[in-house]
């Protein structure tokens, strides 16, 4: 077995494991931290949007241009007025996007490219986008953000409890939160490919959570019955055991993504796979996060609010404080949760062994 799989099969069983619930409030302030840093970003640099959403005009040349890209940039930005984007493509032509554009300015950037470019005008191609399409891009993905949110809380209060779907819903808002923050930080166009990629990693952000908080649903039966362990400790059993399976998951669905941000993008320059891969990169990393510092801690404090958890708590410390005073050692939640002398001798999820009088069968 590897040195990651054993790991994680201590982990599972409770032999190590590192207290999340206890140090949540390091985990929230460092969320908080970066949240606000994601917000400021929004708020100061804005978001960078892009043709679609703005409109504009795209300029593309069949042929090679006798300047280079950057010089093709100054060209085109001085004759529009506005911020050009240009592109080489795979043929050597060149793709120049212009944001707020009309059709007679366009005619006139064109002419000016022809010049500059060294191209014949008939051979620049110039297509005019408006500005309705992205917006109807926009409003029908705020629409199935909201349905998608809508139907998330219910499927969670339903199939767990309404403390999940409200941590789960917080989760959610953060990862998005984040991914927006970034693309503002580092000045990517926002285009229908970041919407499409933000969008999806709704999906996966949901999924290591979801994970996690069956793990915990199957810890919490019959918990008012034990006394061995509070709430908060079963929870953070619960992020353990499925701690390298989120790993596992997070860092495999990683790598093809961050091959087509860093390679696809960065190195071939090609601005959809940028828009698509950034989003996801981001959101998938800030998905596995908030699953494991977010989200569980989060319905741990709202179930320790219970009446019943809160006394299930009172009684645990007191048997802890009763063995600590007749000098024997305490359970400190390093066994099965489930495990307990008062449910008949038996535990869930895994046998117990039980000793033999030596010489008897």
């Amino acid at each position: 077995m590897s040195r990651l799989g054993n790991l994680g099969a201590r982990l599972y069983r409770g032999e190590v494991g590192y207290d999340f619930i206890r140090n949540r409030k390091i985990w929230y302030g460092v969320s908080i931290l970066i949240t606000i840093t994601a917000i400021i970003g929004v708020a100061v640099g804005g978001l960078r949007m892009g043709i679609e959403f703005k409109g504009g005009a795209v300029f593309t040349t069949d042929t090679k241009a006798q300047i280079s890209t950057s010089q093709a940039t100054d060209v085109a930005t001085e004759a529009s007025g506005h911020m050009a984007i240009v592109q080489e493509l795979g043929n050597g032509g060149l793709r120049i996007q212009i944001t707020e554009v009309d059709t007679a300015k366009a005619n006139e950037i064109k002419e000016t490219l022809s010049d500059e470019l060294g191209i014949p005008a008939n051979d620049i191609n110039a297509d005019l986008v408006g500005p309705s399409w992205g917006e109807q891009i926009a409003n029908k993905a705020w629409t199935g953000l909201g349905v998608f949110m809508i139907l998330v809380v219910i499927y969670l209060a339903i199939a767990f409890e309404w403390r999940m779907a409200v941590a789960a819903l917080i989760a959610l808002i953060h990862d998005i939160t984040i991914t927006v923050g970034v693309y503002a930080l580092v000045g990517f166009e926002v285009t229908p490919g970041t919407v499409i990629g933000l969008l999806t990693i709704l999906g996966y952000s949901l999924y290591d959570t979801v994970v996690v908080f069956d793990s915990l649903k199957e810890g919490q039966k019959d918990i008012t019955k034990q006394t061995r362990y509070t709430y908060s400790e079963i929870a953070n059993r619960s992020i353990n055991s499925t701690l390298v399976r989120s790993i596992n998951t997070t860092v495999v669905a990683l790598l093809p993504v961050a091959g087509l941000l860093f390679i696809g993008g960065g190195v071939l320059g090609a601005g959809m796979l940028n828009d698509i891969s950034l989003s996801l990169f981001v959101g998938l990393a800030a998905g596995a996060y908030s699953s494991i510092f977010i989200a569980t801690p989060l319905v741990a404090d709202l179930k320790e609010r219970d009446p019943q958890m809160k006394a299930l708590k009172k009684r645990v410390l007191a048997k802890r404080a009763a063995a600590a005073a007749r000098g024997e050692s305490p359970d400190d939640g390093s066994e099965d949760p489930r495990d307990d002398a008062e449910t008949a001798g038996t535990s869930i999820g895994r046998p117990r062994s039980h000793g033999r009088t030596p010489g008897k069968r």
